[in-house]
């Protein structure tokens, strides 16, 4: 069943698409509550879920394990370079992971092998500043 579109939904998506990098439901509601719009957080979980489940958004779990969001550049399956510091992302190509997933899950058996590979650490810029952290 389509899920209809809501301005509450369409203002979400603006607001995920104005962020570079990965941001949290809370996060993204805390903007959307200081311009005054209205939009309840559960709408805002629901909305990011919806957007996650069509693949118009990236979802990951921070190393913290919290949900965090990104508006995806595409639907096509990808990994990404998630700077710790800043939240700088890089979509990447990851063609080792891929044929590792098959013959790994293949080699037990696994058919139609599905994964999420996403490497967090820090930028260069966040390098350059020095600071140890992280």
């Amino acid at each position: 069943m389509a899920q209809r579109n809501t301005w509450q939904r369409e203002r979400v998506r603006a607001a995920l698409a104005e962020n570079a990098g990965f941001v949290s439901a809370q996060e993204l509601h805390a903007t959307l509550r200081a311009e005054n719009t209205g939009i309840g957080l559960a709408t805002v979980y629901r909305a990011l879920a919806t957007l996650a489940s069509s693949g118009e958004a990236d979802q990951l779990h921070s190393p913290d394990g919290e949900s965090i969001y990104r508006a995806c550049a595409t639907t096509v399956h990808h990994h990404h370079l998630i700077c710790r510091r800043c939240g700088l992302t890089v979509e990447i190509q990851a063609d080792d992971v891929e044929e590792w997933a098959v013959r790994t899950a293949a080699a037990y058996g696994f058919v139609d092998a599905q994964h999420i590979v996403d490497i967090f650490g820090v930028c260069p810029a966040c390098a350059a500043e020095g600071d140890d952290e992280g």
